[in-house]
């Protein structure tokens, strides 16, 4: 298969406990990731890649474990840092908004959009060398992939992303990405 026509599954983790990087998956999400294993065990998955975050190498573990697949952990599929402290919610989205429309925006020590997704793009494309892999992540840092993608992808398309959610990634006929989104 050539590279143009090599594919991924970018997948946004199932329900968490929380959002530190040792939070695991709830009950529902354990079952969540049970039914994802379900629907994409016959996809033809070779590859599995995890951000570091436990909430994302759990949403992954089912799927590997049926298909005999170890999962591989890149910490530039980690979830942006978008501040050092707590946010309080209408603050936290507000800065999520802010980050499609102003890249370099930021909150005093977290990460900006900009080098969020510059991380993920690499991350992104180091995964399309192999055909059939699998990425497993988070919101924010997906959704800002998608947008770089397709920049009608923003804070609405974040903010309609379901816990888990799958999109797949593809290039095109001319060689861009492009993608849709794959779950229900």
């Amino acid at each position: 298969m050539t590279n143009a026509r090599r594919a991924l599954l970018a997948v946004r983790h199932c329900e968490s406990s929380g959002q530190a990087p040792d939070a695991p998956l709830t009950a529902a999400g354990y079952a969540q990731a049970e039914r994802l294993a379900d629907a994409l065990g016959s996809q033809g998955i070779a590859r599995i890649v995890s951000s570091p975050y436990r909430r994302a190498r759990e949403t992954a573990l089912p799927l590997a474990q049926r298909l005999g697949i170890e999962i591989e952990v890149d910490e530039r599929l980690a979830e942006r840092r978008l501040s050092p402290a707590p946010l309080a919610l209408a603050d936290w989205r507000a800065h999520v908004e802010r980050s499609f429309r102003e890249p370099d925006a930021r909150v005093p020590g977290g990460e900006s959009g900009r080098e969020a997704v510059t991380r993920g793009w690499a991350a992104l494309h180091d995964a399309l060398r192999v055909d059939r892999t699998l990425i497993a992540s988070h919101g924010q840092l997906l959704s800002l992939v998608l947008h770089r993608i397709d920049a009608r992808f923003g804070f609405a398309g974040w903010s309609a992303m379901t816990n888990p959610d799958v999109f797949r990634i593809e290039r095109d006929g001319e060689g861009a990405l492009c993608f849709e989104r794959a779950w229900d």
